[in-house]
This record gives C-alpha cells, sequence and structure tokens, in this order.
C-alpha cells in the first residue's frame, strides 16, 4: 500500500525518533546518493563534536545568508517535525518537496537497507541541489568515522566541545571519542575547532596539522547560555577564514550581528506560559549539563523546579547531583512519569513557577506539545 503521508514514508525505516539507528559504513548512503546525481555545492562544511553542533551550525548559516549566499542547512534531530531538519536561507522544507523527494529516494533506501539518517542526509543533499545553494552545512549524527554525513567531501570542517556520548558506538573514554570526531577533518581544506583539553586537542592535530582553533570573545548571544559565546567564537572564526580566501564577502560587524541573533530552537528556549517562565534545552549528557551550570544563576536563582527526562536508552541519574543547588525540586521520571504530568503538577501548584526543562529532544517536543495544547 502506497504512504498517505509523510510518517508513512519515514515508518517503513523504523521509529528512530532521536537517531538510535546509527549503521556505520558508506555503502548504503553512496549506492543511495549515486541515482540522485546531486551537485556539489561551491562549498561545503562538516560540523561534528559533541555538544553545540546545532547551535553553531544555525550561527555559522546566519552569517553565510548575510554574506549573500544561498545556504543549506541539515541538522539534526528534529523537534517537532521532520521539515525542520532540512532548511534553504532559514525556511524548513514544505512538505510538497519533502513527499516529491520521499518517492523518489525511498524506493533506493528500502532496497539498500539505508537507514533513518542516512535517507535523512540523502534528502538533505537532494534538496540542496535541486535549490542550487551556494553553501551546504551539514551536522554529523553519531561521531564523524563513517557518519553519513562524512560519506560525500567537505571543504571545511568545524569541531565544537568533544566529550563522551555515545560511547557504545564512540567508545568509553575521551581519546577514543575525539578519534571518531576527528574524521570529520579528512580532506578538508580547512578545519577550526573550540578549545579542547589538551587530550583531544592533541589527537585532532594529528588528523589536520593546520587546525586552528578559535578564542571565545564576548559577543552577546540572542541565544542564552554563556556557552553560547563557545559556538559563536567558532562560527564567527569560519566566517572570517573564508573571508581571509575570499570565499565570501562581508565586513566584520555584518557576520557578528549575524552570528549573535541566531536562534535555535531547544537551546535555553524561553517560553512564557501564563505567569511561569518556562526554559527548555536539549542537553542530554553531563558534558552539555556541565555547560549550562553557570548560566543557570542568571536565569533564575533559584529555580522552582528542574525537569530531568531523559532518553528510555540513557540516564542522567548522576548528574541529578550537579542540578541540585540550582533549584528548590529536582524532578525526573523516577519522580513523575512525564514531562507533561510534571509541568501540569508544578503549575497547579505554582502558577508563577521558574522551570527548567532539559534531557533530550524528546523531552522539550513533548513540552512544546504540551504547552501549545494548554492554549485556548
Amino acid at each position: 500500500m502506497k504512504p498517505q503521508n509523510i510518517d508513512d514514508w519515514l515508518n517503513q525505516l523504523g521509529q528512530p525518533s532521536a537517531d538510535r539507528d546509527y549503521k556505520p559504513g558508506y555503502e548504503r548512503m553512496l549506492a543511495l546518493l549515486k541515482p540522485l546525481h546531486c551537485k556539489r555545492p561551491s562549498l561545503r562544511i562538516r560540523i561534528a563534536g559533541t555538544n553545540g553542533k546545532g547551535s553553531t551550525a544555525f550561527m555559522l548559516a546566519a552569517g553565510l545568508q548575510a554574506a549573500g549566499l544561498k545556504v543549506g542547512l541539515y541538522t539534526s534531530p528534529h523537534i517537532l517535525h521532520f521539515n525542520e531538519r532540512i532548511r534553504v536561507n532559514g525556511r524548513p522544507i514544505t512538505d510538497t518537496d519533502l513527499w516529491q523527494h520521499l518517492e523518489k529516494i525511498m524506493p533506493i533506501a528500502l532496497a539498500v537497507g539505508a537507514s533513518y539518517f542516512e535517507v535523512a542526509t540523502a534528502l538533505a543533499l537532494y534538496h540542496f541541489s535541486q535549490n542550487n545553494v551556494d553553501v551546504e552545512i551539514l551536522e554529523a549524527g553519531v561521531g564523524a568515522r563513517l557518519d553519513a554525513t562524512t560519506a560525500v567531501p567537505a571543504d571545511m570542517a568545524l569541531l565544537t566541545p568533544i566529550g563522551l556520548d555515545h560511547e557504545s558506538w564512540l567508545g568509553d573514554n575521551i581519546s577514543s571519542v575525539a578519534e571518531e570526531k576527528a574524521y570529520a577533518l579528512h580532506a578538508c581544506r580547512w578545519g577550526i575547532s573550540a578549545p579542547q583539553v589538551s587530550e583531544v586537542r592533541n589527537i585532532l592535530l594529528q588528523h589536520h596539522e593546520s587546525l586552528q582553533f578559535s578564542e571565545v570573545f564576548d559577543l552577546p548571544c540572542l541565544m542564552a547560555g554563556k556557552h553560547q559565546q563557545t559556538n559563536a567564537a567558532l562560527a564567527y572564526m569560519a566566517l572570517n577564514t573564508l573571508c581571509a580566501h575570499d570565499v565570501i564577502h562581508a565586513d566584520k560587524n555584518t557576520l557578528k550581528q549575524a552570528v549573535s541573533q541566531a536562534v535555535a530552537p531547544g537551546r535555553l528556549q524561553h517560553i512564557q506560559y501564563q505567569q511561569s517562565h518556562i526554559w527548555l534545552d536539549a542537553a542530554h549528557n553531563r558534558h552539555a549539563i556541565e555547560a549550562l551550570l553557570p548560566s543557570l544563576p542568571d536565569l533564575a536563582n533559584p529555580f522552582d523546579a528542574i525537569l530531568v527526562y531523559t532518553r528510555d536508552d540513557r540516564s542522567l541519574s548522576n548528574e541529578l547531583e550537579l542540578l541540585h543547588p540550582f533549584t528548590k525540586k529536582l524532578i525526573d521520571q523516577t519522580t513523575i512519569a512525564s514531562p507533561e504530568q510534571a509541568l501540569q503538577h508544578i503549575l497547579e501548584e505554582q502558577p508563577e513557577a521558574q522551570i527548567l526543562l532539559l534531557g533530550s529532544f524528546i523531552s522539550v517536543a513533548a513540552a512544546l506539545t504540551w504547552l501549545k495544547q494548554q492554549q485556548p
């Protein structure tokens, strides 16, 4: 039976709502791309790392658009709609385009056994080719070595701060993770990294001798959180490098303003709900939570409640102790079953509550959906 909607198409690949179907290797990806004949853009940029990839990608895209380029942006996972993953000049792919691309790509994908993430990546590359973008920004999924996004050549690679995550795939120590992420640098003319711990720094330099490291500076960002300064510095250095090599042409103030004004959903996203203030963040590992901590007193001191809801294949139980000093109540799935129930419980008791919810893109999506449903 022919699929009736976009979700029907994607459901044939299973239900990896947060890209849990990682299949390393390029064979399926290359087989998927071969009949699509995607054009390589003038510039292709990879972004890998543990945390901050999405924020950096949105900042970089904003800067490149401000320089007059047509920008294809591919990020993952999405929050509410699959379309969010694939954008051209900030606009998500339409349902019409997505449907047409799926009709072309899905038969090939099913024949070669492609994963959900591989299909999403192929959809992005095909859509960007059809729209004749000047530059593609590809956010890596798990790691970088044998990731679907590194199956195609790139001109520049950016590495955000690297920490432990996806240990079952990347290894349970920082050196193993850094080795996997470093493959984003391969065959790239330019490589730029955010500041890294010395162990990671040394490994990255072994993969790219001319790798540059960005320096954090005071650039006020529209996105909340002091850690966004690190992402902004990385994006800005990438833009300056492209300017220095006459790839793009824009003055520094234009680029700074574009980077500082960029917004990525689900990153300390602020929602005012009636009299309450709610912040939503997809922080899903210790590395990300540690990055958030210095910013929390500036948002609420203390929060009335911090809600921690992660995926069923993860645990943040060891990280809860980090959050205790910043809140009156700490709630997770062992206390109240779902983020929606937790929000309802707190807001019924305290309509003017200040709340932080984090743990995954799934928990952010659940909160946004619930809050939308409460609107009259």
